[in-house]
């Protein structure tokens, strides 16, 4: 059971996230799209930097085409490319050119769980996407995720039972309810934005390393006794 700790900001919430367990990093770069604690290219480079090998380091993309993340990716060399946006997804042509601007990474297509409809589009995005992340949808955010709400789960155990390639479970997940989402859908991984954070004043948000690592560890002991 893989966990992903998503959207961080600066390189000392990377390490705090990793230091509780986390095994995938997730950044979500600036494209010109508003969305929830994105953060410059430069920044992402130096959360990229000190990451390091310690944890796959995950880019997140909320873009109206392939062409406004190509340079990014081919210069920030992450393991994985997460696209999300609710305009532009991912297309063969898509993974065979971030497969060659970024030799070995991964493409990790957003599937919006609003309904049955969830289960073909999964299915459809499963054939040349490496994998994929099942989650919420907020209209007032521009893009597939950072909803903190979660969904129907039992949508989600039908796409992990029809799909080949392996699925990470989002939306609205924290340390109070990953276990029984897991039990429910048993899937590769599991993700976590909003539960894992604090809302400051501003309206802007910050990594709660407590919370971080009591979700992680929530998580690891319900994949141990489901032996997944």
């Amino acid at each position: 059971m893989i966990t992903q700790i998503y959207s961080i900001q600066t390189a000392d919430e990377a390490l705090d996230c990793i230091t509780a367990g986390a095994d995938r990093i997730g950044v979500a770069i600036d494209t010109g799209v508003s969305l929830p604690a994105q953060v410059s290219e430069e920044v992402c480079k130096d959360i990229f930097t000190a990451i390091g090998n310690k944890a796959v380091r995950v880019l997140i993309a909320v873009t109206r085409s392939g062409e406004e993340v190509y340079g990014a990716l081919s210069r920030l060399r992450p393991e994985i490319i997460h696209i999300c946006g609710n305009e532009y997804f991912a297309t063969p042509e898509f993974v065979k050119k971030a497969k060659e601007l970024c030799p070995g990474v991964k493409v990790l297509q957003a599937i919006a769980v609003t309904g049955p409809e969830a289960v073909d589009r999964a299915v459809y995005f499963a054939e040349f996407c490496d994998m994929l992340i099942l989650d919420s949808v907020d209209p007032n955010i521009a893009g597939i995720g950072a909803a903190g709400i979660t969904h129907d789960w039992a949508l989600d155990a039908e796409i992990v039972k029809k799909v080949a390639c392996p699925v990470i479970l989002a939306g609205g997940l924290g340390p109070e309810n990953v276990a029984e989402a897991i039990r429910v859908v048993k899937p590769f991984g599991v993700d976590s934005f909003t539960k894992t954070s604090d809302k400051l004043p501003d309206g802007s948000s910050r990594k709660n390393p407590a919370k971080v690592r009591l979700f992680i560890q929530n998580a690891k002991a319900a994949a141990a006794e489901l032996g997944i």
